[in-house]
């Protein structure tokens, strides 16, 4: 179960509050897809990092009682001074993944070579790319929270990666942040709409669609 209860988010800039959540309580369902869509600025990617936990509530409670990735495309988790090695053992570490397995893995998969020995900060972002979705491809999570991915490097390795997501679409869920109608139809069955700090979940998709395009 993935649950909020009376949560409230806002960010505070230059003297303007910037209201994200507004007292929300929502249970999302297991079994399917989910998509969150709305407009530029909404707080589709805050909302996403809250799920994912690496973001706290000003207040309201999360409520989490399964495996849960952090945000597919987001890499800036990672500790720029470390090495990709390090890094990679140093998340294997805090979810409990054996940390020579997830790592041989991530060098087979991400294809990054002896680059992996470098800092993070020397890192393109492609390779940053690489380096987030292999690692999260490592770890088996119930849900993968996905924000807004994008493929990277040739064609061979934008086909590996989609084979292997695939795989774990077959057993996992997918919450997913995505201007693509297109993409939202593959993925996703239902979704919820953000707006002005308000979150409604439609449990069909073509119900979001037109929600989504009365207020983007």
């Amino acid at each position: 179960m993935l649950s909020l209860k009376n949560v409230s988010k806002s960010y505070k800039a230059k003297g303007i509050v910037k209201v994200i959540l507004k007292d929300v309580t929502i249970t999302l369902p297991e079994e399917k897809n989910i998509a969150i869509m709305g407009k530029n600025g909404a707080g589709k990617s805050t909302l996403m990092r809250l799920l994912a936990g690496t973001e706290p509530p000003d207040s309201g409670f999360i409520y989490r009682d399964q495996n849960v990735s952090w945000p597919l495309g987001f890499s800036g988790g990672f500790n720029g001074s470390m090495t990709g090695i390090e890094n990679i053992r140093f998340v294997s570490r805090i979810y409990g993944q054996d940390t020579e397995q997830v790592t041989k893995y991530v060098e087979e998969f991400s294809e990054l070579g002896q680059s992996l020995r470098l800092p993070i900060k020397t890192y393109s972002s492609g390779m940053k790319a690489r380096l987030a979705f292999g690692l999260s491809m490592a770890i088996d999570f119930k849900t993968y929270l996905i924000d807004e991915i994008t493929a990277v490097g040739d064609n061979k390795f934008k086909k590996k990666s989609q084979s292997v997501f695939n795989e774990k679409l077959a057993t996992s869920q997918i919450i997913m942040i995505s201007h693509s109608e297109g993409t939202i139809k593959q993925y996703c069955k239902c979704g919820m709409l953000l707006n002005d700090g308000h979150l409604e979940f439609f449990e069909d998709i073509e119900e979001l669609l037109k929600a989504y395009k009365a207020c983007a």
